[in-house]
């Protein structure tokens, strides 16, 4: 590869890793090629984009924080990368592992700071998606007014209810 090429390549790396929200490292070694196409359906199908990169490059990309991801840049390495829910790529390579051993999760990158693989399982995929955080801040919200409307019609009903028991004596 020529070394204006590699710029390319390291410009064209370092812009996906400015847009991400966040990243995570695997190794996929001793995947078969059907199991690899699955998991690039899987995660293109969650908005994910999953790439194949040279270490050398990644490094020159990332720059700083290439040394905190140092024990995660050898080996094959894939990054998955993504750009609107930062769970989004952890969870589906979290279900990805438990059915494939052979995928293993090596590091994760959320907002400069890096998560080793367990991190990544245990804190990344388990943060609520969008549309999750969405209906937990709505039940928020409403939880004030729908106490209120209780409150106010429990007056009224033990009323009802008075009326009930003297109407059937």
């Amino acid at each position: 590869m020529l070394r204006s090429e590699k710029a390319e390549q390291i410009e064209t790396i370092k812009a996906k890793f400015a847009k991400m929200t966040s990243a995570v490292f695997v190794d996929f070694q001793g995947m078969t090629v059907e199991e690899v196409t699955k998991l690039r359906d899987d995660l293109r199908a969650k908005g994910v984009e999953y790439k194949v990169l040279k270490n050398k490059l990644v490094r020159h990309a990332l720059g700083d924080t290439a040394k905190k991801l140092d024990v995660a840049l050898r080996g094959m390495t894939g990054v998955a990368w993504s750009y609107e829910e930062p769970s989004a790529a952890a969870k589906v390579l979290r279900d990805f592992v438990k059915d494939n051993e052979k995928l293993k999760i090596k590091a994760g990158l959320l907002e400069g700071q890096v998560l080793d693989g367990k991190g990544v399982e245990n804190q990344l995929a388990t943060m609520p998606g969008k549309n999750e955080a969405r209906a937990m801040l709505l039940a928020t919200l409403q939880a004030p007014a729908q106490r209120l409307v209780m409150l106010l019609n429990t007056p009224g009903g033990n009323f009802v209810r008075l009326l009930n028991a003297k109407a059937s004596k």
